[in-house]
């Protein structure tokens, strides 16, 4: 009789305790492409007439308002080239068209939203990108209670191959009327003489930030650049972090600002040499690439900012130059880079005037490519600590 019933109480107490391990452990967030997020999933050939998508829902998982093209990479009618590196198809935004998506996300959660897009034709061409409340959404997306709106220019190409990507970040109010359903729009304000011209978009992907801690002896807060958008796995030139525009409210980079004219890029170990990590900055724009945190510090205290410069090992070459500067000093750090993914760390000693104390880096030089020379680069930053110097000397001993 025991036999018999034996197995059975084992099998249960092992299924109890599987289950409350599987409720201690914390939920994985969310890092993917949106639903249809690579436009692979064509619309029915029914829904096309040439490339113009007709229907509202005909995209699937997108919702779709005014002239919206599907469009393969390739040759192109015209003598155009469409570059889409990360798949076989994009969307073309029309003049004053919309996508857009509705999602259910976490009351309280950071996010950010990692897109592939570039301009089409040779006109200036803007992609403006909002997400809001989905009970406040409007054609543009564009409403007082927008959690992010940001119109990115696309003048500028960073990668001559069409693979220029973007991030931008989020937060999901914990109290909020209209919900936690939010509705994440691309629109394209522009009235272009061709009325097919316009941004491309190839890919769009949504990850959730983790909350940021401090690393113990580290004034600096997330000084690894661990902490970031979604990378594309199949296809990266980097992620570019746009400046901070005044109604920013979360940085897609967590503890850190972009306060400069043009973006820094956010690279990661699977496509570039970084000096330490899974993550770094690259410095693409020279003295219009910058990047800053604003750190908490006693006044009257001395501190150490150490950091580590080099190159991503992307052909990117030359004499570099990344100026560092802290409370009321400065330090410039020259690297000779051949582009083979060396670096050298430095350290600069400040005493703190205030208790808040900015460190801020950019580079002081502009580069590009060896062999290629409109694909902008630049110096690596990784590896930001501060330490107050008396505490570092309890620390070693």
């Amino acid at each position: 009789m025991a036999s018999s019933w034996f197995p059975s109480l084992c099998f249960l107490t092992l299924l109890f305790f599987a289950s409350i391990a599987s409720a201690a452990s914390p939920p994985r967030l969310l890092d993917a492409l949106l639903p249809n997020g690579n436009f692979e999933q064509s619309p029915p050939a029914s829904k096309l007439v040439k490339r113009t998508i007709i229907g509202r829902h005909s995209l699937p998982g997108w919702e779709i308002d005014g002239p919206v093209q599907y469009v393969s990479g390739g040759p192109q009618p015209g003598g155009f080239y469409f570059a889409i590196p990360r798949g076989v198809h994009a969307v073309r935004l029309g003049n004053r068209a919309t996508i857009s998506q509705t999602m259910n996300l976490a009351a309280g959660g950071v996010y950010s939203l990692t897109f592939g897009s570039t301009k089409s034709c040779a006109q200036d061409e803007v992609l403006r990108v909002t997400v809001v409340p989905a009970a406040a959404g409007g054609k543009s997306g564009i409403a007082g209670a927008a959690y992010v709106a940001a119109d990115l220019p696309l003048q500028t190409l960073y990668s001559t191959d069409g693979a220029d990507t973007y991030a931008l970040a989020f937060t999901v109010p914990y109290y909020n009327k209209a919900g936690d359903v939010v509705r994440i729009s691309f629109h394209n304000p522009g009235a272009q003489e061709d009325a097919a011209c316009g941004p491309l978009l190839d890919a769009v992907a949504i990850k959730q930030i983790p909350r940021l801690t401090f690393t113990k002896g580290n004034l600096v807060k997330n000084g690894g650049f661990e902490i970031g958008p979604h990378v594309f796995t199949n296809y990266s030139t980097g992620v570019l972090l746009p400046p901070k525009q005044p109604a920013d409210r979360t940085s897609p980079l967590p503890g850190w600002i972009v306060e400069s004219l043009k973006p820094v890029k956010y690279v990661d170990s699977r496509h570039f040499a970084v000096p330490s990590g899974r993550a770094a900055v690259e410095l693409v724009a020279g003295r219009e690439s910058a990047i800053a945190q604003v750190i908490r510090t006693v006044a009257g205290k001395s501190y150490n900012l150490s950091f580590t410069v080099g190159d991503g090992k992307n052909d990117c070459h030359g004499s570099m130059m990344v100026q560092a500067f802290a409370s009321n000093k400065t330090l410039q750090v020259p690297f000779e880079s051949a582009g083979k993914g060396r670096f050298t760390t430095a350290s600069l000693v400040f005493p703190a005037v205030s208790n808040r104390t900015r460190i801020t880096f950019f580079s002081n030089y502009y580069h590009t490519k060896l062999k290629d020379f409109g694909h902008l680069c630049g110096p690596v930053l990784d590896d930001v600590r501060v330490f107050g110097l008396r505490s570092h000397k309890k620390l070693v001993k």
